[in-house]
């Protein structure tokens, strides 16, 4: 058995569970999703029993345009989940050429560019090449690395792209814990897309909801390919409460640094070398990466496992103090 061989996207309990032969009582430390969710409030009965109104829609995108400061020229698409957007926009007039993306990176870009049978390049710094037209993917912060790219030298690189007719998607899935490195609010620029999830940071994966900020032609073209009814009406609901609570969000930035915090002790302690990450996720590199994921496994603790490169591994937060404590004899 090898990690090497695993190349699952985060939340996987039930292969693990079969793989491990645990049925019960898993950790699951692979997502990088909050541990500590939105609240969710009491939702009206209409949300279940009418089709999702265009009105929600619009009272969720006037709520993120003003949080999110995103230019008014931009255009807002609601989406069910992040990943649908970037399976979406491959046939969404996507101008022609090559797709850079970014590696290591999150590996669904490269999956939904090629399954539309473009060539992929694959290459550390996504920036840099920005300006020979094509698609060029950033994803800041980067999953699983943590790395950051500075707004300004994406911007610059937006422009370049559009002068060559081109597209800069950024993917800003983990952007609510460092919103300072965001260029959501310049989405209008021509050939600027910028992906948005949800359910990272609010806890609230099984909502799917995300949205894509874009320049009019570019929304335009998703929301039309999505076609009517892409989101429920509960996920509309309860993002635009949330997205809307400030007060909250501000208090879960605090508790995730906080809980990263505990979760750099537990690592170091047992050895390993945190490479980078976010306050939802840290990535550690081992040489035996293989074997620290199967000892986990067998102990009933699911961390993110990686086929490239292979000596990484990514932990979410452990929810609990309980689940730190497990996570730290696990690992012991």
């Amino acid at each position: 058995m090898s990690c090497s061989s695993l190349f699952w996207h985060g939340g996987a309990v039930d292969v693990a569970a079969q793989l491990f032969g645990r049925e019960a009582d898993w950790l699951d430390l692979s997502t990088g999703i909050a541990p500590v969710p939105y609240p969710v409030p009491p939702l009206a009965p209409e949300v279940w029993t009418r089709l999702p109104l265009a009105r929600w829609g619009e009272a969720f995108v006037a709520v993120v345009r003003a949080t999110h400061g995103v230019d008014p020229q931009a255009g807002i698409v609601p989406v069910a989940g992040e990943q649908a957007a970037l399976q979406t926009l491959p046939f969404c007039q996507a101008p022609p050429g090559p797709v850079v993306v970014p590696a290591p990176g999150y590996g669904g870009h490269a999956e939904a560019w090629a399954g539309a049978g473009r060539t992929i390049e694959a290459v550390a710094d996504p920036v840099s090449r920005a300006g020979q037209g094509g698609v060029v993917v950033v994803i800041n912060p980067n999953n699983p690395t943590g790395q950051t790219w500075d707004p300004a030298r994406i911007l610059a690189a937006a422009e370049r792209q559009a002068r060559a007719g081109g597209w800069l998607v950024v993917d800003e899935a983990f952007a609510e814990v460092t919103p300072e490195v965001s260029v959501v609010s310049h989405a209008g620029r021509p050939g600027l897309v910028v992906l948005r999830s949800f359910g990272k940071f609010f806890g609230l994966p099984g909502a799917r909801l995300g949205w894509v900020a874009a320049d009019p032609a570019i929304s335009a073209a998703l929301g039309q390919r999505l076609g009517p009814w892409a989101v429920s009406g509960p996920a509309l609901a309860v993002g635009t409460r949330a997205e809307a609570d400030q007060r909250w969000r501000q208090r879960q930035r605090l508790r995730l640094q906080r809980r990263a915090a505990r979760l750099d002790a537990i690592l170091a302690d047992a050895g390993l070398t945190v490479i980078g990450g976010t306050s939802l996720f840290r990535t550690v590199r081992h040489p035996d990466a293989g074997q620290v994921f199967e000892r986990l496994g067998r102990a009933g603790i699911l961390v993110r496992a990686f086929r490239d490169p292979a000596d990484l591994l990514r932990f979410g937060l452990p929810p609990t103090p309980a689940d730190e404590k497990r996570l730290r004899r696990a690992l012991s």
